[in-house]
């Protein structure tokens, strides 16, 4: 029996034994493993691979304006989007905007099923000042449809802050304040946090320690750091384009069909979006990136880089499709192509504007991409970039991925306000849709001829790989 105890003893050990040669031996072996992970592509957006370029004029400076050099500078792989922000994609988020403020409206005035189902003992114990009752900051359930023309007094009640008064109608239609459509968002100032002086100070014994620095909020005001949310920026804005451009810009002009039409009517859904400012523009590329990271946490996916505007460089790298020495992104120093056609939107000739297809925007996608894929890199609307504009921007910053930025405030003088457009627009000469011409507006400003379109970092640097490869 004894004897018996022992043979089973011994082949049990043989057996855990060499099961555990299957796994580690005090080897170095690493938390997961990157090689099988890939990156897909982003809808609407094309990629573009690491590389360096010339950047800066390729041709004269015609009003002598010196505000570019030449210098040559290397960029990191990303993704952007093919086209500017068309009417319809920005409508999404200007109507999210609309719908998260009427849920919670409805959700104040007690209407059932706009409120989302959860297990409060969850979210009690994994966020203990989570309070659901809470409408302010209760999660909404998007699942539910909003029934604007509802014929219930109680449900109009709880919506009827959101529409114009009656003296405020025209035509007696009754219309969405668009005032009203105010997005409140956060970021993170990785800028300031990254100072050497706001790190956080440990104590020798590492049992606490404490912030010394300072920290300029969204409000332009100067603290002490006292904690990590100190870092925290936070902004609301009115997301509704200023329709009323069209007929601000031009003296003299008429355009109020524009002015009433453009952004909302299907006619206009593939145009480029205009009569926004460079802080909506912001808005929109953090409200983009939370939809997607509310998406990619739903099922589970691994969170992928913020959708931002592109520096400066950035875009004259992509407008000049890998053609280094190129005035235009087609790549030839003309704006015609060999059958005589304009092959861009812009101010022709002595002022021909239908000559180019359309008088003043046309649909994205109406011209041939360059070589990367990109559509109306110039003209149709010139595009916001998030650099800041100084005029000797070129000579001072790094020549991997210059970046530029100010973060103005309200009262700021207006030269700190300034940012970098790039591309040229329906209404300009051939001149500013030289990829390496750049000039500015002010960021508080919105212009019928300025759209904008995102980018989108690419997770790690085997991007000459995967080019050769696609």
């Amino acid at each position: 029996m004894k004897k018996t105890s022992i043979i089973i003893f011994v082949l049990a050990v043989f057996i855990l034994s060499s099961c555990s040669k299957t796994g580690p031996q005090g080897d170095l072996v690493g938390v997961g493993h990157g090689a099988d992970w890939f990156e897909p592509d982003p809808f609407g957006m094309v990629f573009i691979p690491q590389g360096s370029y010339n950047m800066g004029p390729n041709d004269q400076d015609v009003p002598f304006a010196y505000t570019a050099q030449s210098k040559t500078v290397s960029i990191d792989p990303f993704w952007m989007d093919e086209t500017e922000i068309t009417n319809s994609e920005y409508k999404q988020f200007v109507f999210w905007v609309r719908d998260s403020i009427a849920r919670r409206l409805l959700v104040s005035a007690e209407i059932e099923g706009y409120k989302k189902d959860i297990d409060e003992e969850v979210y009690t114990t994994l966020y203990p000042s989570y309070d659901h009752e809470d409408n302010d900051k209760c999660f909404l359930n998007w699942e539910k449809e909003i029934e604007w023309n509802k014929a219930e007094e109680e449900y109009q009640g709880a919506l009827r802050e959101m529409f114009l008064e009656e003296h405020e109608m025209y035509y007696e239609m009754r219309e969405i304040d668009t005032r009203k459509l105010i997005y409140e968002y956060k970021w993170v100032d990785l800028r300031q946090a990254a100072k050497k002086q706001n790190r956080y100070n440990y104590k020798e014994d590492f049992s606490g320690g404490e912030y010394n620095g300072t920290v300029t909020n969204s409000k332009g005001e100067i603290k002490d750091i006292e904690h990590r949310g100190d870092f925290v920026m936070h902004k609301k804005i009115n997301v509704y384009p200023d329709t009323l451009v069209w007929m601000q810009d031009y003296t003299y002009s008429y355009n109020e069909p524009l002015a009433k039409m453009y952004f909302w009517h299907v006619a206009y859904n593939d145009y480029p979006v205009v009569g926004v400012n460079w802080v909506q523009t912001k808005a929109f590329c953090i409200w983009r990136t939370k939809i997607m990271r509310n998406y990619q946490k739903a099922i589970g996916e691994p969170i992928f880089q913020d959708y931002r505007l592109p520096t400066e460089a950035e875009w004259e790298y992509a407008a000049r499709g890998g053609l280094p020495l190129s005035l235009y992104p087609w790549g030839g120093p003309y704006t015609r192509n060999v059958q005589g056609c304009f092959i861009a939107n812009f101010k022709p000739l002595r002022g021909n504007y239908g000559d180019d297809g359309g008088n003043r925007t046309l649909q994205v996608m109406r011209f041939a991409p360059n070589e990367y894929g990109l559509y109306d890199m110039s003209g149709n609307v010139a595009e916001w970039t998030t650099n800041a504009f100084d005029e000797s921007a070129y000579s001072f910053t790094h020549d991997l991925n210059p970046d530029y930025r100010y973060d103005a405030r309200i009262d700021d003088p207006p030269a700190l306000k300034r940012k970098v457009i790039r591309g040229g627009s329906w209404k300009d000469v051939a001149y500013y849709l030289q990829v390496g011409v750049r000039t500015f507006e002010y960021q508080d400003t919105s212009k019928c001829y300025i759209g904008f379109r995102c980018v989108r970092s690419y997770l790690g640097q085997d991007a000459i790989e995967w080019n050769s490869n696609n």
